[in-house]
Order: C-alpha cells, then structure tokens, then sequence
C-alpha cells in the first residue's frame, strides 16, 4: 500500500509540474449535478439532494467527466485549463475500470486535435519517464488493415462475414456501431501500442457526439484515442462549439437511450448556454489517469494501483 501511495503522489507532481511549465491553469469544479451526459455508452450515478430550497428532493447525477462546466468556464475566458477531478461511471468494473476512478482533463484554446495528440504525447513521456515514439493511424486505416473492410462502406451482412472470417462468434448484433465496437476492443485494441504511443484518429461521426466534423469528410469526426501496451488510455476532440447541433446530438442520444430501454436523461442546459455565449475554437482530452499509474507500475489490473476499490470501499 504505501509504495502505490508514493507512486500515485509523484504521478501528480509530475502532473502539475508539466501543466505548470505550459502555463495550464488548474481548476475544480462539482462532482455533481442537476444534468449528465446522454452518450448511451456511459451510464452515470444518480443521488438526490433533500434540505433547504428542495424540500421535495433535488436530483442530481455524480459528474462521469468534468467536461461540461469545465467548458463553461472556458466560454468565460478561462483560457487553457485542466483538472483532476474523481468522475463516477454506473455499471463498470473490471480489470480495467472502477465505478469511481481519477480523470485528467483539460483543455487548449486554439489547439486543433492533431495539436493535442503532440502534447498528450509530451504529457505520457513526462509521467512515464520514458521517450516513447508515437505513431498514429486513421480508424480506417486500422479497420483495412486488421478486419478487412471499410468501417463505415461496408454493410451490416459483410461486418458479419468478416467477424466469421476472423473466427469471431457474436449473436444477437444487428446494428453497426456495435458491431465496429466489437471489432475495435476483441481484435484491433489488443494490438496497439504494443512498444510505443499509438494514435488512432478520426473515428465515425456516429462515436463523437462532442467533436466537431472532419471538414474533408462528414461522415467522420475530429476525435482520437491513445493506446499504450493495448490499453487505453485518452480519449480527446477538436470540440464541437456549435449549440444547435449539440443540442441536436443530445436528443438523438436520448432517443437511443429510448430504444435500448435506458432512462432519459436532462440535458445540460448550462453548458448549451455557454455553447451559446461562445466557446472558443479548442481541443480538450480525457486521460485515466489510474490506468497510466498502473502501466507505470506494471501492475496488471487497475485494483493494483487504487487506495481502495470496489471490493473494499
């Protein structure tokens, strides 16, 4: 216990010294509140509030990331900023997840998400201690490669033919995120970033709901995820500042949530507001910061690394 204390405590000097030097202000905001995410993928915790002002109760929902108000604040004239702040995922535990775990976000101003790729590349050295090379792939080359078709040009019965091809044996999948999900986390993750830092970058629209377009192609957004040693480990976006089509996204995943018999949830009126008022053109990532102290450590499940998780909180 002591030594993962110490190696988490360093892990956050490191941090903040590389956040510091970059001129990245540190910010805290709630764990809580009034609206959640509506991606069906992620499923927060729901607690209620009873005192003064809410005799009858107030709903609130534990923060699954920081991202709303930090771009609130951003939409105020923050400039770049970051956080470490305790997230809450419902429904997620295993050798990788925890239902409570440490996120670190943050978020650049006039950063496009190739930028922020550098710059998460530059943070993970830092940390590691190591000058790990970098190499990066497009979601479509990845699916070329490795599946054996286009991801989003292929049809539902060749997304099949292909798993079969591949000896997978799914049942019951009929629509095609889930079916590209499949193929990315069972065959194309276990082989990414086996000796350095890998990149994959512009995933389909429908897996962005936060990230602006790809100017050359629609069907694809400004997104990218980081993987080291087959796991993953940032998920970031050139973010979407349009308030209309955000809006639009929320209800559609509402709609999905519907569909798939999960609750509605209320969408962030705050953060579409400040959509609204003007969010300046940014780029913001997600890093699991537990995730990288436990490849840090080579340790070989996120419980190895974590003061208390699941089993003994």
């Amino acid at each position: 216990m002591p030594d993962r204390l110490r190696a988490r405590a360093q892990l956050l000097r490191r941090v903040r010294r590389f956040f510091d030097g970059r001129g990245v202000m540190e910010v805290c905001t709630p764990v809580l509140s009034r609206a959640a995410g509506t991606d069906p993928a992620i499923e927060p915790l729901r607690t209620c509030y009873t005192g003064p002002e809410y005799p009858g109760g107030l709903d609130l929902y534990l923060q699954t990331s920081p991202e709303f108000p930090m771009k609130r604040l951003l939409a105020e004239g923050s400039g770049p900023i970051y956080q470490l702040a305790q997230v809450f995922r419902d429904g997620e535990y295993g050798l990788r997840h925890n239902p409570e775990f440490t996120l670190l976000e943050w978020y650049r101003p006039g950063f496009d998400h190739h930028q922020l790729m550098d710059e998460v590349a530059d943070l993970v050295r830092a940390c590691l201690g190591e000058p790990l090379e970098v190499e990066k792939f497009t979601y479509v080359d990845l699916f070329l490669e490795h599946i054996g078709v286009h991801p989003l040009d292929a049809d539902v019965a060749e997304l099949l033919a292909a798993a079969e091809q591949l000896g997978l044996v799914v049942e019951g999948v009929t629509d095609r995120n889930e079916w590209l999900d499949l193929f990315m986390s069972l065959v194309i993750e276990p082989r990414l970033g086996r000796d350095r830092l890998t990149f994959v970058h512009d995933y389909p629209a429908s897996q962005a709901s936060l990230a602006r377009l790809n100017p050359g192609d629609s069907r694809f957004a400004s997104r990218f995820e980081l993987y080291f040693r087959g796991v993953e480990l940032a998920n970031g976006f050139h973010e979407l500042t349009d308030a209309a089509e955000q809006r639009r996204r929320f209800e559609e995943e509402n709609r999905q949530r519907e569909k798939k018999g999960q609750r509605l949830l209320p969408l962030d009126e705050n953060l579409l507001a400040a959509l609204e008022a003007g969010l300046p053109d940014c780029a913001g990532v997600a890093l699991g910061l537990d995730r990288l102290l436990m490849l840090s450590l080579n340790a070989s499940c996120l419980d190895d690394v974590l003061s208390f998780s699941l089993k003994n909180a």
